[in-house]
């Protein structure tokens, strides 16, 4: 049998994180080396060997093994002692910006579900602030960086050394728009609106004044208008000017799921069978899409799987469209995706240990 590959997990306390590590610990290739899981451990749990993963996520406890595996104090030592080959990074932009040049120059791949790395154009990336912003190692990085969709970047995925995961609402309308407009059938001068809409894990784990239950509960609100850290991943990965698109996000009072909603003009009429033949093609060898003719997605379809779930509607003059794109913004929105990415990378099935 071929020899199990090496992970590694920084930021496994966080929701994305303890998602990335439940799929790890269930992926059938990596079965008999179990992720390593680092991070900041004060001195008294250092004491005791780090924290048991079962008391940061109960849920992830079983009778194989889980049980045995902790977190333990982060190290370059730590990493090198265990063969680590691919680190998940589920850490703060900036805490990648500093760990990633680190990790690939010791010959580590790198799967970063921060935004640290995402963007090409430094104007989209000044939203993030970066310290290191304009330097030469940073600009060396950054072209090496691919963005981690696999809809769109199979064949450079399976040959990267740093992969930057993409945002999760991003993933929502980039799949749901790029098949349209690299089409060439959208009227991008009527302009776009995509309308989103998030679980409140989507903020992270962290508490803050708008997150919390009596602020989330019984509301919905606007958030981030013109200024997300997303918008930039929609401009350069379907291709739009900052004014062809109006995005705006809203947190929802549910625990987690995206339902993003899309308007778009058509530049001739469609009718609902050529649209769904550009899906279809675009999709056809994307086993995480779920397309769907006849109906509309809903956040209670996607929620707790690994796919992007994509639907729309035509007026009756065949000029105009509602586009619905919904997913788990913890899984095809990050952990999952990151996965997918990973599976690319070792030649493995793009699906594989997410079905």
């Amino acid at each position: 049998m071929t020899t199990p590959i090496q992970t590694a997990v920084v930021g496994v306390t966080g929701y994305a994180g303890g998602e990335l590590a439940r799929l790890l610990l269930h992926h059938p290739r990596l079965q008999g080396a179990p992720p390593v899981f680092a991070g900041r451990v004060d001195g008294k749990d250092a004491a005791r060997g780090g924290v048991p993963l079962n008391e940061i996520h109960p849920q992830l406890a079983n009778n194989s093994g889980a049980a045995k595996l902790t977190l333990e104090p982060f190290s370059w030592q730590l990493l090198a002692d265990h063969g680590v080959q691919i680190l998940f990074l589920a850490t703060p932009h900036e805490q990648s910006r500093e760990w990633v040049p680190e990790a690939l120059a010791r010959g580590i791949r790198v799967i970063d579900l921060s935004g640290a790395w995402r963007l090409t154009d430094p104007a989209n990336r000044s939203v993030y602030a970066f310290t290191d912003e304009g330097t030469p190692a940073a600009a060396a990085i950054q072209s090496q960086a691919v963005y981690g969709m696999p809809e769109l970047h199979r064949p450079a995925i399976a040959g990267a050394q740093l992969i930057a995961n993409p945002g999760c609402y991003a993933t929502s309308v980039i799949l749901a728009l790029r098949p349209l407009v690299a089409a060439g059938i959208v009227d991008l001068d009527h302009g776009i609106v995509a309308d989103s809409k998030s679980g409140v894990s989507g903020a992270g784990k962290a508490p803050s004044a708008k997150t919390h239950f009596m602020y989330a509960a019984d509301n919905l609100s606007a958030y981030g208008v013109f200024t997300h850290r997303h918008t930039g991943e929609l401009l350069e990965q379907i291709g739009l000017g900052a004014d062809q698109i109006t995005f705006t996000p809203h947190l929802l009072p549910i625990p987690r799921g995206i339902l993003s909603t899309i308007y778009v003009h058509f530049s001739q009429k469609q009718s609902p069978e050529s649209v769904s033949h550009v899906y279809h093609k675009f999709f056809a060898a994307s086993p995480m899409v779920r397309l769907y003719d006849h109906a509309l997605p809903q956040i209670q379809y996607s929620v707790r799987t690994s796919y992007c779930d994509i639907g729309f509607q035509l007026s009756s003059d065949g000029r105009r469209a509602v586009i619905v794109s919904c997913l788990d913004n913890l899984l095809k929105g990050a952990s999952s995706q990151a996965v997918q990415n990973m599976n690319l990378m070792l030649g493995n099935g793009e699906a594989e240990g997410l079905e």
